[in-house]
């Protein structure tokens, strides 16, 4: 094999159209090194020729990529992975491929001499833009161009206010050659199932180059020699026995097996599977949506993928396993990449399988009228599908395929009628390949859909802004009657301040480069920062604006906080055993540039106080607390675990946040899969004005707080607090104690007690990043943290930490 990745490539930038065929050899152009896989942008920004905060735009040029290498003399395979977009590619100056479609793959035989030169002519995709088509039924203002529902790429760099305008244009994925005349597998079909009665079923089915001797199939410690068709595939069914089956991590344990086929002496992998089954879950009315994991119903928290490395498209383990590690370290087990994004790659599913975390796969198809009379165009997605469902075939985290994001919702809100937006695109031609290629996958035709319109939220999927975009009060995400939620609770949240001084240190509201990275959808007269300040004045009461131009760092951790707070109560509506919901992901996982963005993560993978709220609220072990007015406070224990798990309830009311009024407890023994709903009256044992809804003379108390520990060992599980008299930021005089120590294995551990409750803590630390941060700190109580080195670097390195508190002045540890 030549690994076309580990010799040099160089690009260079052209008009449109200036050179039709193959560069002369020896022209004088200026040369910049690229890397393969990788982008224009990437090598344009490695070469300082591009700057990322400042976009530049890439479709108006042609760029040609050239590189030379040496190899033995005869026949190749050469395997190309992704070229964005309309692409040429050009070897010992013979044009051996046209591309059209970024997300096809093309594996093609070449032969190669003892010196050859390779070429990839990627055109400018401007003009293609602007080609004339079928007249679309609506217009969205979601991308800048309708040109886009004509060509298959990415919608990335192509949404003001979404994003950077940094442009997909280059090799993003892998290209190798590989020697003709070895075995290998061309075209593969493995499913796995596993039955109610929890037997395994392994099928396969591929297609072979460069042999006839039957392959034998092994998994699991069982193997079989597989059988020739009359097309000349080779199939074969495993029932291995006693396997384990594969589970979210929330609920179980995403158990990995070796497939392999032996060939004539060698061992050729096929990857890993787990064994697992997939169901829609309707509910009792058929109204729902929710999903069934070998029969268990598993509530789906987590959040939108946009993408690890916008810059250069980066789809290796290395790129993705940081940000997929801190997903299942906040207890999501769903990501759902959009439509507006982009197909990863195997590595991500891969890490999905390893980590336990489910995928939802939007088709990348989104609010546009997709031209599907256009018989080259449906071609095009045809053979797309195929080899985006090629790179899944196997990886149990896959668990939702879908025809795309807002096509149906996007014709409703326009008035158009039923029959005018939904059509046979997600209807008919997207299941059916889908069901081909990934039957062991459930399909839904659209993201949002169903309800009286499809954007309805008590009904199928919704995208769910009521809370948020459409600045609802908090009741609203009960009385929405929320079924599942593919998107929600989109916020403007603020990053940490490290990272702000670091890469964006200006003012809120003081420098255009501040506004320039919050988030905006196209025509509208305000942003998600005006969404996030309305919550600030109506929850906190404070004047936002006020605020920002008299205490700008106050604002910014009152801002932090909010949204923090929103999304925890948020959460605890729908995880109620009595809830509707069935699942909701948040817009969105990660930034994509340096600001107060949508993401839970900031552009350098930092987390933000979202992040850490949505940590406490995705616990699969759980507890939490939700105002029922005159009926009280009701205490939510749910336990996603398959282990039944012992637990104690303890309930304190706390006058001004560290004198207790009335106390309770209660024993709990939760079965697996369980969630529970209790009053507080049944911990305190009698009646006491929990929520102050009576309002019997002045409140008591300021504050509820409950605490669920192991009943063996004594461990925190889990907490939850109530604030009857709302949210008061007040500074008080709180005395703390803040202690630094180093266990036996080099960890650093930060240790905190108050003698009054403390409300959001943050903790920040050059050197080191805290396990938890942003949280409320009860009075009484020792609570330990681990400070994680940022880096290699670091590692030996002894913290210094600035430990703060909305109602308590900063101080330092260490």
């Amino acid at each position: 094999m030549v690994d076309l990745s580990a010799v040099e490539w160089t690009l260079s930038l052209t008009e449109p159209d200036a050179f039709g065929s193959s560069l002369p050899t020896g022209h004088q152009w200026d040369f910049v090194p690229a890397n393969v896989p990788g982008t224009v942008a990437g090598a344009l920004a490695a070469a300082g020729r591009f700057d990322s905060g400042a976009p530049v735009p890439l479709h108006g040029k042609d760029v040609w990529y050239e590189t030379w290498f040496d190899a033995k003399p005869g026949p190749y395979r050469l395997c190309l992975e992704g070229l964005a977009t309309i692409a040429e590619i050009y070897l010992n100056d013979e044009k051996v491929l046209e591309s059209r479609n970024m997300f096809r793959k093309h594996r093609l035989p070449v032969d190669l001499v003892d010196r050859n030169k390779l070429q990839i002519c990627f055109r400018a995709l401007e003009p293609h833009l602007s080609a004339k088509g079928p007249r679309a039924r609506w217009k969205p203002q979601l991308a800048t161009s309708q040109g886009l529902r004509l060509v298959r790429t990415t919608l990335l760099g192509h949404m003001p206010g979404w994003c950077p305008e940094i442009h997909a244009v280059g090799p993003y994925r892998p290209l190798r050659l590989e020697q003709a005349g070895l075995p290998c597998v061309i075209s593969k079909h493995v499913q796995s199932d596993l039955a109610p009665d929890g037997s395994a079923t392994l099928s396969v089915s591929l297609k072979l180059e460069n042999t006839t001797v039957p392959p034998t199939l092994k998994c699991a410690g069982a193997s079989i020699q597989m059988a020739e068709q009359e097309d000349g595939s080779w199939t074969g069914v495993l029932r291995p026995a006693g396997v384990t089956p594969w589970m979210p991590h929330t609920h179980g344990e995403p158990v990995l097996y070796d497939v392999d086929l032996e060939i004539e002496g060698q061992t050729l992998s096929l990857g890993r599977t787990g064994f697992r089954r997939l169901e829609i879950d309707r509910g009792e009315d058929g109204k729902g949506f929710g999903l069934k994991v070998n029969g268990i119903a598993v509530f789906c928290r987590g959040a939108v993928w946009t993408n690890a490395d916008l810059l250069n498209l980066s789809g290796d383990r290395e790129t993705y396993r940081p940000q997929l590690e801190a997903a299942r370290s906040a207890g999501m087990n769903m990501l759902r990449i959009g439509g507006t994004m982009l197909y990863e790659s195997r590595a991500f599913y891969e890490l999905c399988d390893e980590l336990g975390l489910l995928v939802w796969q939007d088709m990348m198809f989104a609010n546009y009228d997709y031209p599907v009379k256009d018989e080259a165009f449906m071609d095009e997605v045809r053979a797309e599908i195929f080899d985006q469902l090629q790179e899944t075939q196997g990886c149990p985290s896959l668990a939702i395929l879908c025809g795309g994001s807002e096509i149906y919702q996007q014709g409703a809100m326009m008035g158009l009628p039923e029959s005018r937006w939904k059509g046979p695109l997600c209807e008919e031609i997207l299941p059916a390949l889908a069901n081909e290629h990934r039957p062991d996958v459930p399909f839904a035709a659209n993201s949002p859909m169903e309800g009286v319109l499809p954007f309805s939220p008590n009904e199928g999927i919704a995208h769910y802004y009521g809370v948020g975009a459409y600045q609802r009060p908090l009741e609203d995400a009960r009385r929405a009657d929320v079924r599942f939620a593919g998107e929600c609770l989109a916020f403007s949240n603020i990053p940490e301040q490290r990272s702000l001084d670091r890469e964006l240190p200006v003012k809120p509201g003081h420098d255009p480069r501040w506004k320039a990275r919050v988030p905006r959808d196209r025509g509208a007269g305000w942003d998600f920062e005006d969404v996030r300040d309305h919550y600030l004045k109506s929850l906190y009461g404070v004047d936002p604006a006020e605020l920002r131009y008299g205490d700008p760092d106050r604002y910014l951790d009152l801002g932090r906080a909010v949204t923090a707070d929103v999304m925890e109560q948020t959460f605890a509506e729908w995880r109620r055993k009595a809830s509707s919901c069935q699942g909701a992901l948040v817009w969105t996982f990660q930034d994509l540039a340096m600001g107060a963005g949508w993401g839970l993560l900031d552009a350098s993978g930092e987390p933000k106080p979202a992040y850490h709220a949505l940590k406490r609220a995705f616990r699969p072990v759980q507890v939490c607390l939700t105002y029922e007015g005159t009926n009280g406070l009701a205490v939510h224990v749910i336990n996603d675990r398959p282990e039944e798990k012992a637990v104690s309830l303890q309930l304190q009311c706390l006058r001004e946040g560290r004198t207790s009024v009335v106390s309770g407890q209660l024993e709990l023994l939760l079965m697996p899969h369980q969630a529970v709903e209790l009053n507080a009256v049944d911990l305190i044992g009698a009646f006491f004005d929990v929520t102050y809804a009576y309002r019997f003379g002045p409140p008591s108390h300021d504050v509820t707080l409950l605490r669920m520990t192991d009943t063996n060992s004594g461990d925190l599980l889990a907490d939850a607090f109530h604030f009857p008299l709302g949210f008061d930021a007040s500074k008080v005089a709180a005395d703390v104690e803040a202690g630094l120590e180093r266990d036996d294995h080099g960890n650093w551990f930060l240790s905190l007690e108050t003698d009054r409750l403390l409300r959001f803590v943050s903790i920040s630390c050059e050197t080191h990043r805290p396990s938890e941060n942003w949280f409320h700190l009860a009075p009484g109580v020792a609570k330990r943290l681990r400070l994680l080195p940022r880096d290699m670097s670091a590692s030996d390195m002894s913290p210094s930490c600035r430990i703060s508190a909305l109602n308590r002045d900063s101080f330092s540890a260490g």
